[in-house]
This record gives structure tokens, sequence and C-alpha cells, in this order.
């Protein structure tokens, strides 16, 4: 059969359809599962009947407890998300502008930390902030403080290494953007009578939004959805909703109940997504990678 005997309307269908059969095989069925496997009732450590019943959502709507774990989640997120942008901006303009004829270089140190642990970079701050750490081992050289100063396991912490881990991310996508504007288009506007500030403003970082976008939505859903850095950085108040999820699968081996907050996450998370593409769209999305 030709293409040409193909409706208009199925050929995008047909090309897309091994795609929609991974995406249902490794997406949709797992998470439906997941799902089901909310209203199973926990008897016992790692012992679950098959019950239809609300007991697991009854719970996580009532217990304030994790309306505080989902709110925490949410405002670390945005912090992250925010310092993110406006500490990964200045970078990620440096490098496509720059004029260095070995700009491969830079890029190479910029994704570089991607060579080593995600684990291991995490667990690296405590040598610099604990109390035997670099930062009070530097204070106590110049005589600022005799008492070691308590930086480690706060939520200070926690940001840092969010930061530390998914600045990449942000800058990466920001470059990207950058790198796909007209280099012209701001000596045009400065010789219409623009400042550097006024070109940059008007030209530059309009067209760069998109990057900015997709950086930012990147570094809050994988910030909302970590539960490493706040386990190894974080005290015990500073838990986030990945953490229950792991308590209740690892730690209490009550799964019901981890599916429970799991498919919780997802929902978050991906009312995140809906609500950026009905905003900026998922074209740009799209563009920002592209």
């Amino acid at each position: 059969m030709s293409d040409q005997s193909l409706p208009a309307d199925r050929r995008p269908w047909i090309l897309l359809s091994p795609a929609l059969v991974f995406i249902t095989l490794l997406v949709v069925i797992p998470m439906a599962f997941i799902l089901v496997y909310s209203f199973y009732e926990n008897i016992d450590l790692a012992v679950d009947v098959p019950a239809f019943q609300f007991g697991n959502w009854e719970e996580l709507l009532t217990d304030s407890y994790y309306h505080t774990a989902i709110w925490k989640t949410l405002r670390l997120s945005f912090i992250v998300t925010v310092l993110a942008a406006v500490l990964g901006y200045i970078p990620a303009y440096v490098i496509a502008m720059t004029r260095y004829r070995h700009k491969w270089l830079l890029l190479l140190l910029l994704i570089l930390p991607f060579w080593i642990s995600f684990i291991i970079r995490t667990l690296s701050w405590i040598h610099i902030f604990g109390n035997q750490g670099a930062l009070n081992g530097l204070m106590n050289l110049l005589g600022l403080g005799d008492l070691p100063i308590q930086i480690m396991y706060t939520e200070f912490t926690v940001i840092v290494g969010f930061i530390h881990v998914f600045l990449p991310y942000m800058i990466l996508n920001i470059y990207v953007s950058l790198e796909g504007i007209d280099t012209n288009l701001e000596p045009a506007a400065r010789t219409l009578g623009a400042t550097p500030w006024q070109a940059f403003r008007e030209v530059t970082l309009p067209l760069s939004l998109p990057g900015l976008a997709a950086g930012s939505l990147l570094v809050f859903v994988l910030t909302g959805g970590s539960y490493v850095t706040p386990l190894i950085l974080g005290g015990p108040s500073d838990f986030l909703f990945g953490n229950l999820v792991y308590d209740a699968v690892v730690t209490e081996l009550n799964w019901p109940m981890g599916a429970t907050l799991s498919f919780t996450l997802l929902f978050i998370l991906g009312s995140v997504v809906v609500i950026y593409s009905r905003f900026m769209g998922m074209n740009q999305l799209a563009k920002a990678f592209g």
C-alpha cells in the first residue's frame, strides 16, 4: 500500500504507533497497576490483601502530615527553581555569547558533573558544611569562631544540594534557547537607539523565555520527585513528599500506601506539566530542546 492511499488524518497515528505502544507498555499499564494497588489493604509488614477500600486515600486526605509534605515539596521546588533560573541565566548567556573559539570546552565543563555519581556529589556537601568540614575549618583557621556552626541537616543545605545537582539542567536549556537567537538582533536594536540593557530586555530575554521556561519546568519536576538529597542533607523536618513514598515502600513495607502516595505525587507533578502546557504550550518546550 502506497503512502498516497492512506487517509491523511491516519498517517500521524500510524507514525506514532510504535511510540504509543512503548508508552502504553512502560508507563500507562504500570501506573494503572499502581492505582489499583492503592486500593489494597495492608494488614502487616509486606502483607497486603486485595480489597476495594478507600482507607489509604482517606488517610492521605485527612492526615495533615501529608498535607504538610505536599506544601513543603511545592514550596521548596519553587525556591530551587527560582534560584536556579537566576543563577543559571548568566553562565548560559556567557557561554552562548562568548567569542571564545573553544566553546565546546565550556560546555564540557558544564556537563562534567554528570560524569560523577549523583549520590557522591550530594555526599560531598557533608565534607563542606559538616562540623568538621571545610567551611568550619576555614572559619576556625581565621579565628571567626571556636565552636562549629551547625549548617548541615537544615533546609539551607537541602536547597544548596538541589541547586548543585539541577543547575546544569537549567543552564543547558537556557543556552540552547540563546544559541538559536539571531546574533544580529541585538546590534540591530542598538543601532535603532536602544541601550545594551534595553536591547537585552526587549530582544534577547523574550526570545530566550522558552528555554528558561523549559529549564524551570524540568528543575521543578525533578526537585519535587527527589528524595535522596533531603535524605542525605536534610534533618528530620526537611522531608519532601518523595521521602514519604520511600518510607512507605522501603521502611514500613506498606506498599498500598506507597502506591497511593506515588500516584498522588504523579498527579501533582503532572498537573504542573499540564499548567505549563496550558500557558506556554508544549511546542515551546520542543523549541527549547530543538
